[in-house]
Order: structure tokens, then C-alpha cells, then sequence
């Protein structure tokens, strides 16, 4: 007689153990509203999940520090500028209100690859620049030299003297127009193109250029977190400071006015 297959070790446990219960991981999660800072038109900009509160584990601390990468679009109206992306970071919630505070902005690299070009010199600078409310930021500019209208050579080379000196212009353009401004007035810049205009215009005597703007900014460090400041900087007062709110599902009753 043959031998008789014997049944593999654990398939018992298996059958009475039975399948794994499969549930939504999303029935764990909840969406907080994004709100931009004042010097956008779209305030309501966006929406972020993230886990429930369970325990001492709170909602909010998953949120705060959260840092959202959104174009130009997505925070302007009547704009078509998609390639400036703008860094908002979240530093308050308020229900299920996620304040969030500039943290940067750059180019896309759609953007930074169309404007390179051959027979054509592309200069550089960065510039570490102080705002008057104590932001330390780091400004990447970029220029690509002009063909002119009557020119016979085949390319638009810059010398290494007129490099020079356009790369010190542009350090000078950009301090001379973000020192003196504080961040709102900064980012009202940038959203215009205001910078990169005037680098054109200054460097024009050296060499002209076709296109110069502001490719990057980096926020190096910020002042100390202030619940006021960030409330202003979203154009709203002062009362409201109450701040984070733990468990937004909580229904707190009202204050009577009198008794």
C-alpha cells in the first residue's frame, strides 16, 4: 500500500484562525480645510486627511509643521502662471481650519527647461536677504542673455567680466527690493514677477537679457511662532486666539452673556 499524504503543520490553526478582516483605512482619517495667508485671493486652498484622534494621540500634531506645495493657480484667481509652486507650511489649526504660513517658493522644472537655451549664457546668483519682520530668506535669481535684433554672430555668449558684473547687479537689485519689505510685501513680489523685471533693467547697460526672475526661495529661519502675528498675516484679529483645537468633533457649550 502507498503511504497517505498527512496534512501540513498549521493548516488546522489556519481554517479556525479564518481570514483576515479587510476594513477602509480612509473610515480612520478625517479632512481638515487648508486656509492660504491674506495675500492670496482663494484662502480656502486645498484639503488634507490625516489619522483621528485616538487617545492621547491628537489629530493636530499630525497636521502642524504638514508642509503643501501648490502653484499659482491653485491660490490666484484669473492666473495662469502654473510654474510658480508656492510652499505653505501648517502652524494653527482652529476646528477643522488648517492656518498655514509661507515656507517657500520655486519654479517648475517645465518652466526652468523652456527658458534655457543654446548659444545663449545662463547666469546665476543667491543672495541671503533679512526682511524687516525677521524672516532670513534665500533668493536664487537666473538670467539668460539676448540675441540682438541686428546681430550676425551665431551665438549670445556673455564674457566672464560682464558675468561678473551682472551677477553683482542682480545681488544688488535683490537686496535693494526685499530688505526693506516685510514678508507680505515679499510674496506680492513674487507673485508679480517684480524682482526678475527689475534685474532686466538694471543688467540691460551690461547685457541684455531675455529673461531674469526668481526662480527660488528658501525661508532660511523664522522669528519665534506668535499666534497674533499669524492671525494677522491671514487678516484676521486678535480675538481669535484660542488656537488649536484637539478633537474638533467636541461640542463645548456656549457662554452665556447673562445669567
Amino acid at each position: 500500500m502507498g503511504k497517505q499524504a498527512q496534512p501540513k503543520k498549521g493548516a488546522s490553526m489556519k481554517s479556525k484562525k479564518g481570514k483576515k478582516k479587510i476594513t477602509d483605512p480612509f473610515l480612520k482619517k478625517e479632512w481638515y480645510e487648508l486656509k492660504a495667508p491674506s495675500m492670496f485671493s482663494k484662502r480656502t486652498c486645498a484639503h488634507t486627511l490625516v489619522t483621528k484622534s485616538q487617545g492621547t494621540k491628537l489629530a493636530t500634531d499630525g497636521l502642524k509643521n504638514r508642509v503643501i506645495s501648490l502653484c499659482l493657480t491653485d491660490l490666484q484667481e484669473n492666473n495662469d502662471e502654473y510654474f510658480r509652486k508656492f510652499k505653505l507650511q501648517i502652524e494653527e489649526t482652529q476646528d477643522r481650519h488648517c492656518l498655514t504660513n509661507f515656507h517657500g517658493m520655486e519654479f517648475s522644472r517645465e518652466k526652468l527647461a523652456s527658458s534655457v537655451k543654446k548659444w545663449h549664457t545662463t547666469i546665476e546668483a543667491a543672495v541671503d536677504v533679512k526682511t524687516t519682520d525677521n524672516y532670513n530668506l534665500r533668493l536664487f535669481a537666473i538670467g539668460f542673455t539676448k540675441r540682438q535684433p541686428n546681430q550676425k554672430k551665431k551665438h549670445s555668449y556673455a564674457q566672464t567680466t560682464q558675468v561678473k558684473k551682472i551677477r553683482g547687479r542682480m545681488v544688488e537689485t535683490v537686496k535693494r527690493e526685499v530688505q526693506p519689505c516685510d514678508l507680505k510685501e515679499v510674496i506680492e513680489k513674487l507673485k508679480l514677477g517684480a524682482i526678475g523685471k527689475d534685474i532686466s533693467k538694471a543688467c540691460s547697460p551690461i547685457y541684455p537679457l531675455s529673461e531674469a526672475f526668481v526662480r527660488k526661495v528658501k525661508v532660511i529661519k523664522k522669528p519665534k511662532f506668535d499666534l497674533g502675528k499669524l492671525l494677522e498675516l491671514h487678516g484676521e484679529g486678535s480675538s481669535r486666539s484660542g488656537g488649536g483645537v484637539g478633537r474638533p468633533n467636541a461640542n463645548e457649550p456656549k457662554i452665556q452673556e447673562s445669567v
